[in-house]
């Protein structure tokens, strides 16, 4: 039986969001900008859906924007800051592990001629808030919230504090957690915060952004009179309706759905070892340290392409390498930057529709693959 175990890639879309996605398709195709009924039925939606999200997320309505992706969020929120800052300084710092997106977009603010700077991560991927103090002329500090491949959540309210003691605003990358775990802004001190719906089970293409008053903040974009001007273009409304539901839904699943995946994550954590040899487990072992649902590990001697192929013909889906760069072969950043073993990588993670069964698909049919795979590489009796 199929086991789809990317979740942490893209995750079906909620039943609730498809719900609110059929509804709003009939109800509100017209622009919300306009003053005619159906306009302003549009517009009773968006607000509504603004509502619900920054209610999830702890923040103001007038905070959250919508716009194309979590990857254009990402993009806004960085360059927008420092554009914003400029006159503060034009020093951007990140951590080593962000998402590709992040990364982007300080590399791009380079090109223009401002500076970036990583911040080293531990063997588990984590950051030190002392590392991230910024220096004098920083604009800004990126820490995402979790870590996209390792499943390593970070302290991101103890780096809030460091950068704000230097008068310095923090953006984390909340697309792994949003949905996941409880994220309320406030709690973690961040200025700005971006969000993925399509990592949630809304629709795909529809992006959060979270920019807290009172935080200097320039579109880096053409002037548009739409989402406050932070984001631009005609807002596509059923989908945004249709992730605010999904968010909505999704936190009051949480509870339950954090102790059901941990269960499945710590399993399979705990059999991996046994069943595989030389096998290198990645992220924090510790469960508060990390995501409920998502677990890596490299396996030596193993191309992990040749691996998801050996599991894709047996019906199981999941992720090898750079999750944000699957199709490149350059090594993930990532494991680079934490020091681990970059070769044979594979992710897997839990999702609102896996089941036990889906586990015992996967370590009924690794051990086979991993053999197999080893054998063609001539690595096996080595």
């Amino acid at each position: 039986m199929p086991a789809y175990l990317d979740h942490a890639s893209t995750t079906p879309l909620h039943p609730a969001a498809r719900s609110a996605l059929l509804a709003a398709l009939d109800e509100g195709w017209a622009d919300p900008a306009r003053l005619y009924r159906e306009g302003r039925r549009a517009r009773m939606l968006l607000d509504a859906a603004r509502e619900t999200v920054a209610g999830v997320l702890g923040a103001r309505t007038d905070e959250v924007s919508f716009c194309s992706s979590g990857t254009t969020a990402a993009h806004l929120a960085i360059l927008g800051t420092a554009a914003a800052r400029r006159r503060a300084g034009d020093l951007v710092l990140v951590s080593a592990v962000e998402h590709s997106s992040v990364l982007h977009a300080a590399e791009r603010h380079e090109r223009a001629g401002g500076r970036m700077r990583t911040v080293d991560v531990d063997r588990y991927g984590r950051v030190d808030p002392a590392g991230c103090a910024p220096p004098a002329g920083t604009a800004l500090v990126s820490v995402q919230h979790a870590n996209h491949e390792v499943g390593t959540v970070q302290p991101v309210a103890a780096v809030a504090a460091v950068a704000h003691a230097a008068g310095v605003p923090l953006h984390t990358d909340a697309a792994m957690t949003v949905g996941r775990l409880p994220v309320d802004i406030n709690a973690l001190g961040a200025d700005l915060l971006t969000a993925s719906a399509h990592k949630f089970g809304g629709p795909a293409g529809v992006g959060l952004l979270v920019v807290r008053a009172g935080t200097r903040w320039a579109n880096p974009m053409p002037a548009d009179e739409r989402e406050a001007g932070r984001a631009s273009g005609f807002p596509n409304l059923p989908a945004i309706v249709a992730a605010a539901a999904a968010l909505h839904a999704r936190a009051g699943e949480l509870a339950a759905e954090r102790e059901r995946l941990g269960a499945l994550t710590t399993e399979l954590r705990a059999r991996l070892p046994a069943l595989i040899d030389d096998v290198e487990l990645l992220g924090d072992p510790d469960p508060a340290g990390r995501l409920p649902n998502l677990l890596a590990f490299s396996c030596l001697y193993v191309a992990g392409e040749v691996l998801l192929g050996e599991l894709d013909r047996a019906g199981i889906a999941v992720s090898s390498g750079s999750s944000c760069t699957s199709d490149s072969l350059t090594p993930s950043h990532v494991l680079v930057a934490m020091g681990a073993l970059s070769h044979g990588n594979v992710r897997v993670s839990f999702g609102r529709d896996s089941a036990a069964a889906d586990l015992t698909t996967l370590l009924n049919v690794l051990p086979g693959a991993v053999t197999v795979t080893r054998e063609r590489a001539g690595a096996v009796g080595l």
